[in-house]
């Protein structure tokens, strides 16, 4: 494109930045500016708030994990399970005829199979004798037989083996990942990503500990779904922020800092309608498959997957966006930028969608124009260029 195209586009979009920044701004609901990317929500300003909240939380949950530990299932411990009809006894009843056993600390609970209600319970291991014996007292109290009882032996090498190769499939995820986002963006972008995910999985685990709800493989597995999660989200934002890094200047008026923020209400709508898309299935299996529905073995994978898609959907936002942007202002370049900008009066409030428009109006050069709150407008070359000046109504200023 020759240098008198370049100034017709830029003169172009100049004219149309430059009206759209004086016709009076519309009011818009918080909907309609969040589907139309209009929000000002400043979240790179408020860092240290968000960076405060997740370190209490943080430090909670590995508070709770030093004091309290986990409350391992009997895949990981070891143990046995009795499963049989439950015919009229309640939870307290068999509670209640374990007790002559030693036994008054076991895991009971009901649980629904195909409509017939069931006694489950989960002891620490015994010896074969003893454990017939149980069996025996067990099917006398509900009524049924001694072949109605179904009764498993679990050792503890399995919740073992299970665990170790989470371990492994954990670092060989976290090793790829960061190659990925290194070679796809940079590896200023790969920290934040890290540091979410370890926030993720440590939140998750905390509310574990703290609550007490007991670990399974189902949860292994579902603390290894929500990494995904958390790293798709975060991608979406990095990707928008990688494409509005030419924005970045101090003729511009907008700092590193200022373009993650504003890459961040462009990219919100999305990162809500994800999340809420993503939650809506695992609400639906915890609440209505395990709760309503009785299919308590869901319980554990659906439990895990709604807190880890909670943590993932907030870190993605209030951590690794702002944590970039801390790095990335340390650099030189764009410390000096910074400099600069709030020397001259601040950040440019970004406009997405009126720069959208007006580069659409001028042929696209790919390239989003912000406004100063009204009062001025920005090229795509970079250049700031103030609004023109209204005229003044006979008689002075209206009241």
């Amino acid at each position: 494109m020759s240098t008198t195209d370049d100034e017709q586009e830029e003169q172009a979009v100049t004219d149309e930045l430059a009206a759209q920044a004086e016709r009076p701004a519309k009011k818009r609901s918080i909907w309609s500016r969040l589907y139309h990317g209009e929000t000002r929500f400043d979240f790179i300003g408020r860092r240290r708030v968000w960076f405060i909240i997740s370190a209490v939380a943080v430090l909670l949950s590995l508070g709770s994990l030093v004091t309290r530990g986990f409350q391992l299932g009997i895949d990981f411990e070891g143990g046995v399970v009795w499963e049989l009809p439950a015919g009229d006894a309640s939870v307290a009843d068999a509670r209640d005829a374990l007790g002559e056993f030693g036994l008054s600390s076991a895991t009971i609970q009901t649980q629904d199979n195909d409509g017939v209600e069931e006694l489950r319970v989960e002891s620490e291991p015994i010896d074969v004798e003893e454990s017939d014996q149980v069996t025996a007292k067990l099917a006398d109290l509900t009524g049924a037989t001694v072949d109605e009882v179904n009764l498993n032996e679990v050792g503890p090498s399995w919740g073992e083996e299970i665990s170790e190769k989470a371990l492994r499939a954990l670092v060989v995820f976290l090793v790829l990942v960061t190659i990925y986002i290194t070679l796809r963006f940079e590896w200023a972008m790969a920290v934040p990503t890290l540091v979410a995910l370890i926030h993720d999985v440590a939140i998750t685990a905390g509310v574990y500990s703290l609550t007490g709800l007991e670990v399974t493989p189902a949860t292994v597995i579902a603390i290894l779904t929500i990494l995904g999660f958390s790293i798709y989200d975060g991608i979406v934002v990095f990707d928008k922020v990688d494409e509005n890094t030419r924005l970045v200047s101090s003729t511009g008026g907008m700092s590193y800092g200022g373009m993650v923020n504003m890459s961040l209400n462009q990219t919100l709508m999305r990162s809500l309608n994800t999340s809420i898309t993503a939650l809506l299935p695992v609400g639906s299996l915890l609440v209505v498959g395990s709760w309503i529905m009785g299919a308590t073995t869901l319980q554990e994978f659906a439990l895990a997957l709604l807190i880890g898609l909670f943590s993932g959907a907030y870190s993605s936002i209030f951590i690794a966006s702002p944590l970039l942007a801390l790095l990335k202002e340390r650099e030189p370049r764009y410390r000096d930028i910074k400099r600069r900008v709030e020397a001259r009066g601040g950040e440019v409030v970004a406009s997405a969608s009126g720069a959208t428009a007006a580069v659409a109006s001028s042929g696209g050069s790919g390239q989003s124009g912000v406004t100063n709150g009204g009062d001025s407008v920005v090229a795509p070359s970079g250049r700031v260029i103030p609004a023109r000046p209204r005229k003044k109504s006979k008689g002075g200023p209206r009241r």
